[in-house]
């Protein structure tokens, strides 16, 4: 502590702080929820930020955000390069609606240059609910931690009823397939969940069916949706 300076003055300026941080916060959620409503329908892309152009992955991705904006929906992203670059870079080769949702980050997120609208967020749990809250559909593609985080983030909000159950769809049984066997034999076997949580999400491999899968629950569920 510095001379002259009492605890008083540190608890002080430590209240400062964090009204200042909770003004932030404020602000991250009100520009999602001003801008992101003009952009439904929409469908979230999850993936790995290290995948590169030219590699099956963002090939699939790009060819995703491609067959997806063909059929009207607004890409979102977290904004980053990899599957989401490649997402975006899809839709937007279609003249689609493409978001991405940056996050602010020392390294590994630099936005893409394929948006048509760019948000920047300080705090992952906002950019994560704008992720979430305007989406009609989640697509994860093979990715690490924050791609695992957000795919069992999103089915637990599904399963405790905290948001619709939009499809969540898996691109890639390669990638998944060791983890949906774990879930079913090291989870569900020892009835930690239920067989009805398993048809939360499903595992698809091709672009075209994941995107039938989402419009076939669209066309059923669009006229439950509030904002």
């Amino acid at each position: 502590m510095a001379k002259g300076v009492t605890l008083f003055d540190e608890f002080n300026h430590l209240c400062k702080e964090e009204a200042w941080r909770m003004f932030r916060i404020i602000g991250d959620f009100v520009e999602g929820f001003d801008a992101l409503p003009a952009f439904l329908p929409a469908v979230t892309v999850f993936g790995s930020a290290r995948v590169k152009n030219g590699e099956r992955i963002y090939e699939l991705a790009r060819r995703l955000g491609g067959e997806l904006a063909k059929e009207g929906f607004s890409v979102f992203t977290g904004g980053g390069p990899g599957v989401m670059e490649a997402a975006n870079r899809g839709a937007l080769d279609e003249g689609g609606r493409s978001v991405g949702l940056n996050i602010e980050l020392p390294h590994e997120q630099k936005p893409n240059p394929y948006t048509t609208l760019t948000l920047n967020f300080h705090y992952f749990f906002v950019r994560k609910v704008m992720l979430v809250r305007y989406a009609t559909a989640f697509i994860l593609l093979p990715g690490g931690l924050g791609t695992l985080d957000e795919f069992f983030e999103t089915i637990l909000l599904i399963q405790t009823c905290k948001i619709h159950p939009f499809p969540v769809i898996l691109m890639g049984s390669d990638y998944w397939q060791g983890l949906m066997g774990w879930i079913r034999e090291g989870v569900l076997a020892k009835g930690y969940i239920g067989q009805e949580d398993m048809d939360i999400f499903q595992v698809e491999d091709y672009p075209q069916k994941a995107v039938k899968r989402i419009i076939s629950w669209y066309d059923q569920h669009h006229r439950e949706f509030v904002l």
